[in-house]
């Protein structure tokens, strides 16, 4: 058997990334999976189920509102193994393609779950590959919460929240982070009573605060009720459903929630387990990370790591960057991830974006910064649409230079693109805020911002 350049373990977006642009640069690779497609947890059970499924729902939801432009909707119903059949056929469809450009590109794929027995070596099944060079690109999992049991039936993870076969009477979700909050409104606009637990006093830990205030307030105008600084001590089954029991934090009193389905939605965690990692040496953390150095370089030579078993934002298009990133370093180029630039999405409605540093990090910090905002409700695409929820907020430093920025509102995610390119290439807010924005568009709420941050906001 031939010695292969590069084997990667995993064909997540980061490991079939990484695949195909190492085969580019002239290498011999092989990609091991053993989920039994392509695309990791992403493509099969993430990211892109999940937006399938608010997508559809968000069809459903706006017939509701379509009253206000003089439309008139009657008997219009869910067939949600339709619904479902339709996220099934476009996650099948995108896993196919990636196999279509592995054959493509010349990449080997090999199925099964992978070991490490030594340097040089990847063992899967009872065949054993060699390997100049081996990146661990295995993801991530759905973190468990102690002395709760994820059956996938009543008490779920996100994986058994995007497959259920009937809308619950009452969902209750642990954790208001990006999972949590997108999972709950797809289950919400399809009629379920959705309660979100959440331990902290606020929404979406990490996002601006400001923004994340924002968000609270849209979602609950939308459906979702938030129980705040609660912990979950118990899930009780009874004949009739499921009892959960909160701690109301720091005050000493308990409460009870009756559900019919629990999503338990409170982080993730790396998969590292399974490998032979500690036999080989390679350094963890007490969190299970792998960690590497600016090369990637796992402390063991020859061995790389990337994407979510990694330390740093546990996400696809990071996952992504750092594959190529590796890739090209292997290959001798000068591949870079700039993570100050990594954008964050949640796709809810209204969607919340966000890149760079937060308010509340700048002051912890003692920078000295300016604030530029712009409210939707200012803007005449957002009124021409009904979608006037929310706002663009820039921080910049004394000379305009861009330090964060964060969008609630329509298209949240697509509007933050512009932001990142600026902070990428240094432009200033005062750059921004002199390119020529179309009109009515919703992207001039983020040129409005800019101008606010140097004191000049026309239409505020």
């Amino acid at each position: 058997m031939s010695i292969y350049d590069l084997i990667v373990i995993g064909g997540g977006p980061g490991g079939y990334v990484a695949a195909i642009r190492a085969a580019q640069l002239g290498m011999k690779v092989a990609c091991v999976e053993g989920r039994g497609s392509l695309g990791g947890t992403c493509l099969n059970v993430g990211c892109i189920p999940s937006k399938a499924l608010l997508t559809s729902s968000a069809k459903y939801a706006e017939l509701a509102h379509l009253s206000s432009h003089g439309i008139a909707v009657e008997g219009a119903s869910i067939d949600l193994s339709s619904m479902m059949g339709r996220k099934d056929k476009i996650v099948g469809d995108l896993t196919k393609g990636i196999a279509f450009l592995f054959k493509k590109n010349g990449v080997d794929l090999v199925e099964g779950w992978a070991s490490i027995p030594s340097d040089g070596q990847v063992k899967v099944g009872d065949d054993v590959y060699e390997a100049k060079n081996i990146l661990i690109a295995t993801g991530s999992e759905p973190t468990p919460l102690n002395g709760i049991e994820i059956d996938e039936q009543d008490i779920l993870s996100s994986t058994g929240a995007i497959a259920l076969d009937a809308v619950p009477e009452h969902l209750v979700v642990v954790g208001a982070g990006v999972i949590g909050l997108e999972l709950g409104q797809v289950w919400s606009r399809l009629g379920a009573k959705v309660t979100v637990v959440e331990y902290l006093d606020r929404i979406l830990p990490g996002i601006d605060g400001e923004i994340a205030k924002l968000a609270q307030r849209a979602l609950s105008k939308r459906g979702l009720k938030f129980q705040l600084g609660r912990a979950l001590k118990t899930i009780d089954k009874t004949n009739v459903g499921l009892t959960l029991t909160l701690d109301r934090v720091g005050k000493d009193k308990e409460e009870v929630i009756e559900a019919d389905k629990v999503l338990i939605a409170v982080g993730r965690r790396p998969v590292s387990r399974g490998l032979g990692l500690e036999d080989l040496g390679i350094a963890l953390d007490p969190r299970g990370f792998i960690q590497v150095d600016t090369s990637f370089r796992t402390s063991v030579p020859g061995i790389y790591a990337i994407g979510d078993c990694v330390p740093g934002p546990m996400l696809a298009h990071k996952a992504e960057e750092d594959g190529v990133a590796c890739v090209e370093m292997l290959a001798g180029e000068a591949g870079h991830v700039d993570y100050n630039t990594v954008p964050g999405v949640v796709y809810t409605d209204p969607e919340v974006a966000s890149v760079g540093l937060t308010e509340e990090a700048l002051k912890e910090a003692g920078t000295e910064y300016s604030v530029g905002k712009f409210a939707f409700m200012a803007n005449s695409r957002a009124r021409s649409t009904g979608e006037t929820d929310g706002a663009v907020k820039v921080l910049a430093d004394p000379n305009g230079n861009i330090l964060g920025a964060h969008i609630c509102g329509a298209h949240g995610g697509d509007l933050i693109a512009e932001l990142v390119l600026a902070m990428t290439k240094g432009a200033t807010v005062a750059e921004v805020a002199a390119t020529c924005h179309a009109h009515p568009a919703m992207g001039e709420a983020v040129k409005e911002a800019c101008l606010d941050a140097m004191g000049r906001a026309i239409h505020a």
